[in-house]
Order: structure tokens, then sequence, then C-alpha cells
């Protein structure tokens, strides 16, 4: 029989805080300490939903390295521009999704759009940072662009879906391509809805709810921008949605090795972490 995965706590953000200066981020990992239960993903910040008036000067975060881990850029409302030390561009919006492997080491910057800085208007994203296993520490960087159109999705009776952005969730297969198993389900639930997941037994989960209300498991979860830890023993999500609700489920094989980090990079030690902070000095990571 199909065991549900329990509940063991339901969280809010602890820091809220801008990133450069087109990013106002509710940090759900690491600030709620749920960092040890959710590996492989290091970092949740969720940014917006925040309204930018019209400007001519485009907002964000300027060139700064990554080493150690991936960084996966969800989309919602606004368009973001990306470019890195490996030559790789690109602009998402709405339903799109950047998958960075900094791996080895990247430099990229991330700005608001030109047209969307130029007309402003409302700005939701999630990022997210995970990690990677000490083999792949220093494997070369990789860049994938996942448009809306290319994200398959698995439909619910009455409405609602999930976009399987990465692993799979009922036969079909996510658009990513990872180095460690993960899942990632970008749903939208209808209000009188119930919708089922299937998350492998084993794997740490949370669900992010950006807004919304309903049943989770069992268990009453409402508002905007709440993180619901579950235990590794079931491998199945319910979510019964009393409003129209908006999830993010994070699913994934944990990676048993100890981590040091130090700003915009994750490592496995401190020599490690230095000889980052060196390289990074030393343009080893490139430069844009």
């Amino acid at each position: 029989m199909t065991k549900f995965k329990k509940v063991v706590g339901i969280y809010e953000s602890k820091s809220s805080h801008w990133v450069g200066d087109g990013f106002h981020v509710r940090n759900l990992i690491p600030s709620t300490g749920l960092e040890s239960e959710v590996s492989p993903f290091l970092l949740l910040d969720y940014a917006g939903p925040t309204h930018f008036p019209s400007s001519d000067k485009p907002r964000g975060v300027g060139e700064h390295p990554h080493r150690g881990f991936e960084t996966v850029t969800i989309a919602y409302q606004g368009k973001v521009a990306h470019r890195d030390s490996g030559g790789n561009a690109g602009t998402i919006g709405p339903g799109d999704v950047q998958w960075m492997t900094a791996a080895s080491g990247v430099v990229h910057e991330e700005m608001h759009e030109r047209e969307f800085t130029r007309a402003g208007g409302t700005f939701e994203m999630i990022q997210l940072w995970v990690n990677l296993p000490r083999a792949l520490k220093m494997s070369p960087p990789k860049y994938q662009t996942l448009l809306k159109d290319q994200i398959p999705q698995v439909d619910f009776p009455k409405g609602g879906y999930a976009r399987v952005i990465a692993g799979e969730l009922k036969g079909v297969k996510g658009a990513a391509s990872t180095f460690t198993p993960v899942n990632l389900f970008d749903a939208r639930i209808n209000a009188g809805e119930t919708a089922e997941l299937q998350a492998p037994a084993g794997f740490n989960t949370a669900v992010f709810l950006l807004k919304g209300s309903g049943v989770l498991n069992s268990s009453p979860i409402e508002g905007e921008a709440k993180i619901a830890l579950l235990d590794a023993t079931g491998e199945l999500i319910r979510f019964e949605a009393k409003q129209d609700s908006q999830l993010l489920v994070l699913n994934g094989e944990a990676i048993k090795e100890p981590v040091a980090s130090y700003g915009p990079f994750v490592m496995n030690t401190r020599e490690e972490l230095a000889q980052a902070v060196e390289d990074y000095r030393a343009g080893k990571m490139g430069r844009l």
C-alpha cells in the first residue's frame, strides 16, 4: 500500500533582504534551519512579488562567481537576463527556467531584462541552489535554458497541473538534465481539487507554498511563502486545495558529504573554499 509522507513541520522565512538592487527575497532555506534536512537543496530564495517602476537602468546583480553547485531560477512574473563567463546568455520570463551548473567555476550576472525595466511591473521568481557531490564539483560548467513550452506537465482532473521541471512524475520526464536524482514540480491546484504527486521514498522532500490554502497530507497549510518539510519514508504527496494554490515540490537524493560554504562557493573543505577564492581572484573562472 502506498504510504503518504508525513509533514514534519511548516516554516516561514526568517530572513528578508535585497540581493543586488533587483531581487527582494524571502529566504526559506537555510534561514529556517532546514538545510541539513533537504539535501541536495542548499538555498531557496523567493523573490517578490515586488513591483518595480519604469526605469532606464536595469536592476539586478552584477558580475559575481559561483563554484561547487547549481543555480535554478524559476520565473513567475517579470523577465531576467543572464550572461556568464562561459559565453552563455539568455532571457527567461513567466514559465521559463534557467538551470546553471557552476561546477568548477563560472562568473555571471543576473539583471532585469531591458524591456521589463523600461515598462516596469511585478517581478516574482524563485532561485534554488542545488549541491553537487564531491566527484562533480570540479566538472565543466553547463547552462540550460528551459523555455515554458519545453517543460512538460501532468494535468489534474479539475484543470490544475504540475509542470515537471526535473525528474519524473506519472511517467512524464522533466525537461532538465541533472547530475543527481532530483524531482522538481511546479504545481497549480485549483480550489476544490485534490492532487496527488509521487515522490520517491528515501529522498528528502519539501513543499513550498507560494500562495493559497489547503491540506497537505492531513496538515493544514495556508498563506504565502510557507515551506513544509516532509519525512523521507513515504512516497506520496496529496494536496487538497481550499483556494487556488501554487506549490513547488522539491524532492531529491541526499548528498551525504561534508558541506563547507563561503558566500558564492560551496565545497567540502575550508581548504577548497580558500582555493576557490584564489582561483576567482586569479581570473581562472573567467570574466564577463
